[in-house]
């Protein structure tokens, strides 16, 4: 799950930057603060995500997740 979810952040982080970046170059104030505000957004979608990970013992370690399922499934 950590996977797609971070893929997804990063993705609005990247789409905040390319806003901000053009919002700079065309002097449009309310893109760069559309932009910069996706950002915060998709930061704190990232750090939401490794505190829940880092609660539910996986440290980003993709064997991590792998052990987590076969636990599971051993119940």
């Amino acid at each position: 799950m950590g996977t797609v979810d971070n893929a997804k952040h990063k993705a609005e982080e990247l789409i905040g930057k390319a806003k901000e970046k053009v919002g700079d170059a065309t002097d449009n104030h309310s893109l760069q603060a559309e932009g910069l505000a996706e950002q915060a957004k998709a930061k704190l979608g990232q750090a939401g995500d490794d505190i829940r990970d880092t609660l539910r013992g996986r440290d980003g370690d993709p064997a991590d997740e792998n052990q987590a399922d076969e636990d599971r499934s051993a119940r």
